[in-house]
């Protein structure tokens, strides 16, 4: 008799334990460990780690990041694939490198899931493909893109901004003479300056996007393109891009741009506020935008948002732990940790902890008359900044001239258009 109650305490006992097993925002008896693909930046993001962190201690499962350099993503991830080593949830953008990865045939179609209705129209439409699948959830920043710089030196200095091409020449010029670098541009892999220029380019002549998409014309052919590099080429031999710009990465942007060593960097004003760093010299409030000026277009341009994507596997082992999750990332009580003071246009209907950038009110006419939407990286077939980015990398190191260097970024374009049987190519 003994026996048999002992026996019975022991059941008890196990039942109790596997239920405590049980995590508060999931139906798993038994912890489990979701893989994140993405870039090292992407997946360091504060909004991202606070997501990620609040689902842990949730539910008792664990999310196993899986970061790649920026510069070497797109090549390393698409190698990982051709292995047949894909994530649990993999995070990209819809951009034309998407491409690369197959998405029919890996990633789950998400527009039946209970919480699209939650999304902004805008964040939904970024994320539905042609074939009207939503492909991925939008957890990111939606952010302007333009030329950000330290006001309070230029102020120092009796320096204005810019409005047109010709004064922001005038402006490095000047900034040059006075001792400052004028511009961080993180040479060592980094290439997303490049399609800020090209948008323009191709919003406000979409003929020359099918043109170009249906291989009838190369960049070659479109002289702002050449006029882009020929900008590019000699901002460099100037100067202007400082010094040991050939050995500056994305990385290297929070030290030299909190410290006062670079003054400009074309970049968005969300990584204000989740990679300056808040004890530098200078700090967000230090900071101004105005438009790219990169000798595409006269009056510069501004970018609208791009939003990296949370993307299921839809052959993984973890496919209903990876929905639960992407159902916990929806709920308004979460996401407002995540984003609490973050400068972002609103992903989410109920999104409120969120700010508005002062950078981004203080030129709302000049944004409104000048920003044109991402287009270059999301719609010309075969685009890739790391082509581009190794493209301009043979031109810094005098390995080829302006000529050159465009023949480079075409013979990359049409190769990846051809590779993912475009028509055409």
């Amino acid at each position: 008799m003994k026996r048999k109650l002992a026996l019975f305490a022991w059941w008890i006992l196990l039942a109790v334990l596997l239920l405590s097993c049980q995590g508060a925002g999931g139906n798993q008896a038994v912890s489990e460990t979701i893989t994140v693909m993405g870039r090292k930046n992407d997946l360091a993001k504060p909004y991202i780690t606070s997501i990620f962190a609040q689902y842990e201690a949730a539910t008792g499962h664990r999310i196993q990041p899986i970061p790649y350099e920026d510069a070497v993503f797109e090549t390393t991830a698409e190698a990982q694939f051709a292995k047949g080593e894909v994530p649990d949830i993999f995070l990209h953008f819809n951009n034309a490198d998407l491409a690369r990865f197959d998405v029919e045939a890996n990633f789950l179609d998400l527009r039946d899931q209970p919480w699209v209705g939650e999304l902004t129209e805008n964040a939904r439409a970024y994320c539905t493909d042609t074939r009207g699948c939503l492909m991925g959830l939008p957890f990111w920043e939606s952010s302007v893109s333009g030329c950000y710089y330290n006001k309070t030196i230029l102020d120092s200095l009796s320096l204005k901004s810019a409005v047109t091409q010709a004064e922001f020449d005038v402006l490095c010029l000047a900034l040059m003479e006075a001792g400052y670098t004028p511009i961080c541009w993180p040479a060592n892999g980094s290439a997303w300056m490049v399609q800020f220029a090209l948008d323009p380019v191709f919003a406000d002549e979409p003929q020359l996007l099918e043109q170009l998409n249906r291989n009838e014309i190369r960049y070659a052919d479109i002289p702002a393109v050449r006029d882009m590099v020929c900008w590019i080429d000699e901002a460099a031999k100037a100067g202007w891009l400082g010094p040991d710009y050939l050995q500056w990465s994305i990385d290297s942007i929070p030290e030299k741009i909190s410290s006062g060593d670079s003054v400009m960097t074309f970049i968005w004003d969300t990584w204000f506020y989740t990679d300056l760093p808040a004890d530098g010299t200078y700090t967000v409030e230090d900071f101004a935008l105005m438009p790219s000026f990169l000798n595409t277009v006269p009056n510069g341009t501004y970018e609208g948002g791009n939003l990296n994507m949370m993307m299921v596997n839809r052959n993984g082992d973890h496919v209903d732990t990876c929905l639960d999750f992407l159902a916990f990332c929806t709920q308004a009580e979460h996401y407002n940790i995540a984003f609490d003071g973050i400068s972002t246009v609103n992903c989410f209907n109920s999104q409120t902890t969120n700010i508005q950038s002062p950078m981004l009110t203080d030129v709302a006419l000049s944004i409104e008359a000048n920003l044109r939407p991402s287009t270059a990286a999301s719609k010309i077939i075969g685009y890739s900044d790391s082509d581009v980015a190794a493209a301009l990398d043979q031109l810094f190191r005098g390995l080829t001239d302006v000529d050159g260097c465009i023949a480079l970024m075409d013979e990359a374009r049409m190769a990846a258009a051809a590779g993912q049987g475009a028509e055409g190519f």
